[in-house]
């Protein structure tokens, strides 16, 4: 059987994550804070076997990656597929601000309906199809291998669900911190978990308000 081994990473955090600001397709950069993450992250997999690196095109994903594939002097291949759900008009919004201007639209996105999609965004419905169609095509590419995959919350929300074969609507139980490494395996019969949300690198002292 083909296998390939998935190292599953959300980038850095961004000054939109400390502000609570939905980012979507808005390509808002890492912070001081997000930029020494992508470094510690570096560090905890210096000694893993990555044959391949693909991040979203978005800066917050694709400096995440470099930040790795610079130490072993790889490049990183960017893909569309890899992006954040597109959330339309609710992009540079808070939950606050949303629940103020759009309370129905808000009570839908909080209750996780899988057709419905922000004025100019996705459904999750959408966003499920592309991410695991992406994830797919870029795994089979490397049997036998491990690559890594830098991408956002919304994306790495909808793999632990393939791995799992849970539904869009269940509640979420599991953490989606800013570089965090997560394992998973794909062979065509699809994706299976085999680690989720470690965040050792992050706790060794390294990041304090001076870092912020």
């Amino acid at each position: 059987m083909h296998i390939t081994r998935i190292l599953a990473v959300r980038h850095g955090e961004t000054e939109w994550n400390r502000d609570t600001r939905i980012q979507g397709h808005t390509d808002i950069p890492l912070n001081a804070r997000g930029r020494r993450q992508a470094e510690l992250l570096a560090q905890a997999l210096r000694d893993e076997p990555i044959a391949a690196f693909y991040a979203s095109d978005l800066s917050r994903a694709l400096e995440t990656a470099q930040a790795v594939a610079r130490t072993r002097d790889q490049s990183v291949a960017t893909h569309t597929g890899l992006r954040e759900r597109c959330f339309g008009r609710f992009e540079g919004q808070t939950w606050a601000e949303l629940e103020a201007r759009w309370p129905e639209d808000a009570l839908s996105w909080r209750k996780r309906v899988p057709d419905f999609a922000p004025t100019g965004g996705e459904s999750l419905l959408q966003l499920r199809e592309r991410v695991v169609a992406t994830v797919e095509a870029l795994a089979s590419r490397h049997p036998g291998e491990q690559v890594m995959l830098v991408a956002h919350g919304g994306v790495l929300d909808i793999l632990y669900r393939a791995a799992t074969r849970l539904e869009l609507q269940a509640p979420r139980s599991w953490d989606l911190s800013n570089t965090a490494v997560n394992r998973l395996l794909w062979s065509p019969e699809g994706l299976s978990l085999v680690g989720w949300a470690d965040t050792a690198h992050l706790q060794d002292g390294s990041l304090d308000e001076t870092t912020a």
